[in-house]
């Protein structure tokens, strides 16, 4: 940073400067957690010599505060993939089943959009289409953060909600699903070649939920790359251009993440270990009938509190799938 040059070009000079912050945040924290560990060891030095039962449930609630932060700094070292570190894009689309499946995909949202405050995470919405009667067909988000990558690419696939339908007049139980897609947000460093004539770009009008927020012109661009049949669209920008470029981000970083993924099947074949990790695999069942329960296929972790996952409290859910890859 004392360098003359240093604010020569801006971009990377901000990648500098987030990955300090992040450094100073992640020192100033294991510090924190030196410093109250050489605490506790004198206090226990003290109660060995005098007992004083104050004191001792003070330790007690010090040390279970301790190791509840020595597990958040080790679920750190997890996240060593070359993306985690970065912002994402958030999918979600209600699967097959209308109006349930559509339901199913808004109380995700609303899990997600939990998780994500709980995190720090800063979050915006790019494009959002509302289902015919409830809930949403599909969403997408951007998402900002220290490791928003790292931690939410544990959340790609499919999700199985099995319940009692609201919308059932006969009270039967159904089964829905909607999938979720990660992308990590790629720097201008890799470089992703698109033909032009590869592309379908439409625009249209974007939706609103009505007064002076409607947008009267078609600023909303939707890009399909031919080849791959991959869709991206984006309508929270102001102006078409800025919803287009938005739009070309977020396309390239998935057809690079396509790449990755073909090469590492390929990888996975040569060495006769392939495995299906297709987007459509199914992760995690959420059960609230006959009986409560939240499982994930991948881990085997489940856990009988379906309204606290609901509430966005999935960092277990995490932390289990981190630890077993």
């Amino acid at each position: 940073m004392s360098s003359p040059t240093f604010w020569d070009n801006k971009e990377e000079a901000d990648l500098v400067l987030k990955d300090i912050s992040e450094l100073k945040n992640l020192t100033q924290d294991i510090q924190k957690l030196k410093t109250s560990n050489v605490n506790n060891l004198e206090l226990i030095e003290l109660l060995l010599v005098e007992k004083d039962d104050e004191l001792l449930h003070n330790l007690e609630e010090d040390v279970k505060n301790e190791s509840k932060e020595l597990d958040k700094l080790s679920v750190l070292l997890l996240l060593s993939g070359p993306y985690d570190k970065n912002n994402c894009t958030f999918e979600i689309h209600s699967g097959a089943g209308g109006t349930e499946a559509c339901d199913w995909a808004n109380m995700l949202y609303r899990m997600y959009l939990r998780y994500f405050e709980s995190k720090g995470f800063k979050f915006s919405i790019l494009d959002e289409q509302e289902g015919d009667e409830v809930g949403i067909k599909s969403v997408t988000i951007e998402v900002k953060g220290s490791y928003a990558y790292g931690y939410l690419k544990c959340e790609k696939g499919v999700h199985r909600l099995v319940r009692l339908s609201p919308f059932d007049a006969a009270n039967k139980r159904h089964t829905s699903f909607a999938s979720v897609d990660v992308i990590p947000e790629i720097d201008d460093s890799i470089n992703i070649e698109i033909d032009e004539k590869d592309l379908k770009i439409d625009v249209y009008r974007s939706s609103g939920k009505g007064g002076q927020g409607v947008n009267t012109t078609d600023s909303a661009v939707r890009i399909t790359h031919l080849p791959t049949k991959t869709v991206v669209t984006c309508q929270n920008e102001r102006s078409q251009i800025q919803n287009k470029e938005t739009a070309m981000k977020m396309l390239k970083s998935k057809l690079y993440l396509i790449e990755l993924e073909k090469k590492e099947k390929e990888l996975n074949s040569i060495k006769g270990e392939y495995q299906n990790i297709e987007f459509g695999s199914q992760i995690r069942s959420y059960v609230m009938h006959p009986y409560s329960m939240v499982k994930d296929h991948r881990t085997n972790y489940e856990t009988s509190n379906v309204q606290k996952i609901m509430d966005g409290e999935i960092d277990d859910f995490i932390e289990a799938y981190l630890k077993q890859k």
